[in-house]
């Protein structure tokens, strides 16, 4: 009460004061009720009438990168502008005042008029940014209609992909441009264009949640989903886990605020065994032979089984999928002879010819032939009553001699002495007829007679067919590379490994890179080192003899052995229409270190056709190990 008995003093002062503190708690206690009994209703219907809006950010998508660290994917920043609406809502209620009929207009004639003052106003300013940019900038009344009726709480795109001087006057200008803003994004992008096409892949637009993210969404920002090749069979891997942000709007849809729930993680680079040095030597390769020309080439290290060079011709750009393709671009890579899309080193089934004289070849020599003991070619054999020509010459043959200058007779025969099973045998331990399991989802199995069918109905003429690779057989050229490293390596069937291992994209990230295995051995071709060393002796002459078919492929300096084909395409009626030709090869000869298949649709011979091509490859190979030799030996010296 000590207060109290102060106050009943005559002090003006302390009365003023006290008078003050009473005032005070008497408006605090009016706000208060004012707030929570009189205005309350109206709060309670603006906090519903707010609300969140989830939005789904993609993540950056990891690179995809040659064995040296050469891009073969990657991303590019794309400089893009923008047009907030929130921004405009004084703009769009003032000039909504200066142009309103004075006239009583009904709701819907309202709303409608309302709407083109708000399109007038986004209108202008886009026109004036597009003098700004120097560049005709259009907006549409139904594209703008449609974001502020659906989409009001995120920004309308404006312009894309600008260039550095269009960033550089957009950013010089005065703010005389009201809500537009410069965006930075990340846009794939595929340097090497071409190069590599197939086995890097392409994307397509897709928003849509990946497993375990969260599917329910407001709005989703611009994805992308990897469709084949490396981007779309590592594409959970490359496309990382996007993030979430809420945005706060109004009632009336505007932005009040945004918040980002969970971040976005960036994806995974994945690391190629690919060596694009030898990638493109080998596609200028084989576009020396014709501009138009329908081909694969292959180059795999036969001592663990990498590719160093998967080369499919024609190509295409992956680029063009980016943001979308064309219809005239998509007609074009769907053209039904040229088949750009498809992957003919990995996709496409061929008759392998004569290469595959390299399997008859160890069939027989496995079932005790004489390599010195001769037959004589007649450049014709009958098989029953069915006459198969021979291009060799007439005359005495040995097992070299057949090799070189493949003849048919000489194989035939031996191999129907074989038998059909011991060649189905290793054509089964090299899993011919099987997929490689190539992470590209363009893997074909190709066709292979099996056991069970060579021992029921099967007759001569067929396995005369499979011993010059022709008849029920189809490989691809990667599968010839296997069969050819395993000849090299002395036996080892691997299975190729196109993809090194997988990385963070943060370089100081301690999560350590997955790394897939090399040298797995998948079989083993099962034949005596003698077997191996006779038709290696073989693969070497048919370069270096004078008379050999693939002589052409011979490089100074780099002993190649190699073997040629040339198969017959036929048509339903059973008649030629068309011709396949190989080289498949090794090298060096003293310590094989890559493999070399290379493959021509409607060449003329595979002597006179592929093996010029893989004498430009093994140049190129040359060329490249001496120019590594000699950085390592600068590297050695400065150290």
């Amino acid at each position: 009460m000590l207060f109290f008995d102060q106050l009943k003093k005559s002090d003006p002062t302390l009365r003023a004061l006290a008078w003050c503190a009473f005032g005070g708690m008497a408006v605090l206690l009016g706000g208060l009720w004012y707030v929570q009994v009189v205005s309350y209703r109206q709060h309670a219907e603006n906090q519903k009438a707010q609300s969140y809006r989830t939005v789904r950010i993609p993540a950056i998508r990891g690179k995809i990168l040659d064995a040296n660290g050469q891009p073969l994917a990657e991303n590019k920043p794309t400089y893009n502008v923008n047009l907030y609406l929130d921004e405009l809502r004084p703009l769009f209620k003032a000039e909504w005042r200066r142009s309103a009929p004075k006239t009583r207009l009904k709701r819907a004639e309202r709303l409608a008029l309302e709407a083109q003052a708000r399109y007038r106003v986004a209108s202008n300013i886009v026109h004036h940014l597009s003098t700004v940019v120097r560049e005709p900038v259009f907006l549409e009344a139904s594209r703008f209609m449609n974001h502020y009726t659906n989409q009001l709480a995120l920004p309308l795109p404006i312009m894309t992909n600008l260039t550095l001087a269009q960033v550089a006057r957009f950013q010089e200008q005065p703010s005389t441009l009201p809500g537009l803003d410069l965006d930075i994004q990340p846009t794939r992008t595929y340097p090497r264009g071409q190069s590599a096409a197939h086995l890097v892949g392409f994307l397509r637009r897709d928003d849509s949640s990946m497993k375990d993210e969260d599917a329910f969404f407001n709005f989703r920002l611009p994805d992308y989903k990897g469709q084949i090749g490396i981007e779309g069979a590592f594409d959970q891997i490359l496309r990382g886990r996007a993030g979430v942000k809420s945005v706060l709007v109004n009632n009336l849809g505007y932005r009040q605020s945004e918040t980002i729930w969970a971040p976005a993680d960036p994806g995974k680079n994945v690391v190629l065994t690919i060596n694009l040095d030898l990638q493109k030597a080998a596609e200028r390769a084989l576009q020396s032979y014709q501009s138009d020309v329908r081909g694969a080439a292959v180059i795999m290290d036969p001592n663990n089984g990498d590719i160093l060079a998967l080369v499919s011709l024609p190509s295409y750009d992956p680029n063009l999928f980016i943001p979308r393709i064309n219809r005239v671009h998509w007609d074009a890579l769907m053209d039904e002879d040229l088949k750009p899309t498809r992957s003919r080193a990995t996709q496409e089934n061929y008759a392998p010819g004569s290469i595959f004289k390299i399997v008859t070849s160890l069939a027989c020599l496995e079932s005790g032939l004489d390599p010195n003991a001769k037959i004589y070619n007649p450049r014709r054999i009958f098989i029953g009553r069915r006459l198969i020509e021979d291009t060799a010459p007439e005359g005495e043959y040995n097992f070299r001699r057949a090799f070189i200058l493949s003849s048919n007779t000489y194989f035939i025969t031996n191999g129907l002495k074989a038998g059909i099973e011991r060649i189905v045998a290793i054509g089964n331990r090299l899993h011919l007829g099987e997929r490689t399991q190539l992470p590209t989802w363009q893997d074909n199995g190709g066709i292979f007679p099996s056991m069970r069918r060579v021992r029921t109905g099967w007759v001569d003429g067929e396995t005369a067919n499979i011993c010059i690779g022709q008849g029920q057989i189809a490989v691809t050229p990667l599968q010839m590379a296997v069969m050819t490293s395993a000849v090299a390596n002395g036996g080892k069937v691997f299975w190729p490994r196109l993809v090194a291992r997988m990385e963070p994209q943060d370089v100081l990230s301690a999560e350590p890179p997955t790394v897939f295995p090399q040298g797995r051995v998948r079989d083993y071709l099962g034949v005596s080192a003698r077997s191996l060393h006779i038709l290696r002796e073989a693969m070497l002459a048919d370069v270096e003899d004078k008379e050999g078919s693939g002589r052409l492929a011979a490089v100074a300096g780099f002993r190649i052995c190699g073997k040629t084909g040339t198969a017959q395409v036929m048509d339903e009626h059973n008649r030629v229409i068309d011709w396949t030709t190989w080289f498949a090869s090794y090298a060096p000869f003293e310590n094989p270190r890559y493999v070399v298949i290379v493959m021509i649709e409607s060449g003329k011979s595979g002597g006179g056709t592929c093996a010029p091509i893989a004498q430009k490859i093994y140049q190129a190979i040359q060329q490249y190990e001496n120019q590594s030799n000699l950085r390592m030996t600068r590297v050695t010296k400065t150290q």
